[in-house]
């Protein structure tokens, strides 16, 4: 009886019984470990579809506590987008909160739900992009398992449950089977069209934490994309948590 146990759950296992579905697959690319502090310089290029390029530096901060992150992004050049200030607050359970300080205006502003398909600062990435997305939002179907460059990927598409809730008609990702970090992404329009397609091209194992230090999102359609590119990072070397509130972002100073 032992052994015709054994065969019988070695089989299952061979058959796939046993193999994580989309949901467990995407709640594990969402629980990857992060730091409880960062602080990063950032490059931004923006090019558009003749080749030409703009490109921005900015400094961005980011903390997690009781789960939850919070990030602050602050332009420094050019002088076009310089002492732009962007915070965006994740939310247990429904959609994060985000304000932007734009120079020109002096004045802080909500991003409101209804602009969540905007393009954030001329990019190719919307308000909505940079959102940190509930797992239970979405119903996630694993198509396939393939390769990227190499490296052994699960292929999981995600559908918005409430199809108000999602600028996308869907998305599908590749997720690193070793360590379940997204490393390619494409975003389908209301039409089911690709609009977007998002690569990680530089993925980094820095003190323990697994950073995309290069990632590039492209309009397929515009033929537009932008770039970002981690110049210098540094982990839990503790921020100020006064960067992380409205008075900073509209004055700057702690």
């Amino acid at each position: 009886m032992k052994k015709l146990i054994a065969l019988l759950s070695l089989v299952f296992i061979a058959s796939g019984v046993y193999a994580l579905d989309g949901k467990e697959i995407a709640t594990s690319a969402h629980n990857v470990s992060k730091s409880k502090t960062t602080h990063s310089a950032v490059s931004m290029t923006l090019v558009d579809n003749n080749g030409k390029e703009d490109v921005r530096l900015l400094e961005e901060f980011g903390k997690k506590e009781n789960d939850l992150s919070t990030t602050v992004m602050v332009f420094r050049s050019p002088a076009s987008v310089k002492n732009t200030r962007f915070l965006k607050q994740e939310n247990d359970g429904s959609a994060d909160d985000k304000w932007i300080y734009l120079p020109a205006l002096k004045r802080v502003r909500r991003i409101a739900s209804s602009d969540g398909s905007k393009s954030f600062m001329g990019t190719d990435f919307t308000y909505d992009d940079m959102e940190t997305r509930d797992v239970e939002r979405d119903i996630h179907t694993l198509l396939k398992e393939e390769a990227v460059n190499g490296v052994d990927c699960y292929v999981v598409k995600a559908e918005a449950k409430d199809l108000n809730d999602s600028q996308y008609s869907y998305r599908v990702s590749w997720i690193r089977k070793d360590n379940f970090v997204p490393i390619k992404m494409e975003l389908y329009d209301s039409n089911k069209e690709l609009l977007k397609v998002m690569k990680v091209l530089d993925l980094q194992n820095i003190d323990g934490f697994w950073t995309p230090m290069e990632v590039v999102m492209e309009n397929v359609q515009t033929e537009h994309k932008t770039i970002l590119s981690i110049k210098k990072v540094e982990f839990d070397k503790g921020v100020n948590p006064k960067v992380f509130t409205q008075s900073y972002l509209s004055s700057g100073r702690i």
